[in-house]
């Protein structure tokens, strides 16, 4: 008997927080067409985010989706640690996909023929650690060689559904009462931890659950990143324009104790998870007021960025808007600033977004495919000096009409004064 009561797997409010059955069985479905189209007899999956993208939760388990026309339709998650817990995440009695005990692993293999698998299902080599994916690959070698299913099961999560663009524009809204309360407690004299505590305890009490997910390895971020004045201008080993001070050397990005000064430039870069799924904002703050330089170092970000959205909403691809932008930065002047201070500069001005921070496809060279509809990216060209930092940042979505800013866009203010 259990000690413990499904009852109290709640959001706020007693809600059911849960995915849905219907996104789950979509979810399956589509996967089993997308395997069966390239050819592959099914996957097996067993990281923990797309665990709880097809599954509903991140438990010790792996699932195993057949490709669409195998013999057994319907997926089964193998569950080592906890069973009860997995049945009810995925939906109960109504979950459209079997919950089992994990096999013994001599077991697994026959187990899987009887469900009418006959060659090596696909691993996620990319994003599981190698140790752990050469065990499933020696017990599966009795079936062939498994092939790698990562980037079919990216390019699955980069079109998100109507429900997952609810939990997206739910995130911006909680994270409007993050910069709220930055512009509320900041002002000259207050550290940048100080203040990045304050925005994540609004983040915390609507039910952010404590990790931004990525997908490259060291698999690191500090989702609030407010730097002030100087601090802007250190690089950390964090990919992306600004990296901070941090806290201390193991925690070498982000905010650290250095107090704001008067008529300096703050940046504050915000993200907030609701139920799993991320936006991400920028916005820049000032005690006093800042220089006309810096008024137009933001002005030229901004026309960067219009230009990023232009190229996406009309449909042309992720590298046509980085070329387009980054002639456009260049030709303002920017070309040893942009995105960092060289040598340290991060090559890209968008990143899209959803269960992790860091998803396909990017606005960079080489990404040579569109912003596909339903495609949700975090846009945000910066320069970087060494007295500071600079730009903006909103998340947006591609729909049938074009390009939709998910947060504030125009309705928060560029440059907030204290």
């Amino acid at each position: 008997m259990s000690g413990w009561n499904e009852a109290d797997l709640t959001g706020p409010d007693g809600e059911d927080w849960r995915v849905p059955v219907s996104e789950l069985a979509n979810r399956q479905h589509q996967l089993g067409q997308y395997l069966a189209e390239a050819g592959l007899a099914g996957a097996f999956i067993q990281h923990p985010v797309d665990l709880y993208y097809y599954a509903g939760g991140r438990q010790n388990a792996s699932m195993f989706i057949p490709a669409h026309g195998s013999e057994n339709n319907q997926a089964v998650l193998f569950v080592r640690r906890s069973l009860q817990r997995a049945q009810f995440e995925g939906g109960g009695d109504d979950a459209p996909h079997e919950i089992l005990a994990f096999p013994r692993m001599a077991q697994l293999v026959t187990t899987l023929r009887q469900r009418g698998l006959t060659s090596a299902p696909g691993l996620q080599f990319g994003e599981i650690p190698a140790t752990y994916s050469e065990r499933f690959v020696k017990v599966f070698s009795e079936l062939g060689t498994c092939p790698d299913v990562t980037n079919l099961i990216h390019r699955q999560r980069e079109i998100k559904s109507p429900w997952e663009m609810e939990q997206m524009d739910a995130a911006a809204e909680i994270q409007i009462r993050m910069f709220e309360t930055v512009e509320a407690v900041g002002g000259e004299g207050i550290s940048e931890l100080e203040l990045v505590a304050a925005a994540e305890a609004i983040s915390r009490s609507e039910g952010f659950g404590g990790n931004v997910h990525m997908r490259r390895y060291p698999l690191q971020c500090d989702r609030g990143v407010i730097v002030s004045g100087r601090a802007g201008g250190i690089p950390s080993f964090f990919d992306s324009a600004v990296g901070g001070t941090g806290a201390h050397p193991l925690s070498g990005m982000g905010s650290g104790f250095r107090r704001i000064k008067s008529n300096e430039p703050v940046l504050v870069d915000l993200v907030h998870a609701h139920r799993g799924y991320i936006v991400d904002m920028t916005r820049m703050f000032v005690a006093g007021s800042l220089s006309e330089q810096w008024h137009q170092r933001l002005e030229d970000m901004l026309a960067v960025k219009d230009t990023v959205v232009d190229v996406l909403d009309r449909g042309d691809t992720c590298e046509d808007a980085w070329n387009e932008a980054y002639a456009l930065a260049i030709e303002l002047g920017y070309q040893d600033n942009l995105m960092g201070m060289a040598p340290d500069q991060s090559r890209f001005l968008g990143h899209s977004v959803g269960l992790q921070l860091d998803e396909s496809p990017v606005v960079a060279a080489g990404f040579d495919r569109p912003l596909p509809v339903g495609g949700t990216m975090a846009i945000e060209p910066k320069v970087v000096y060494s007295e500071g930092s600079i730009g903006s940042e909103d998340t947006w979505i591609r729909d049938e009409e074009g390009m939709r800013p998910v947060t504030a866009d125009g309705a928060w203010p560029w440059l907030t004064e204290w």
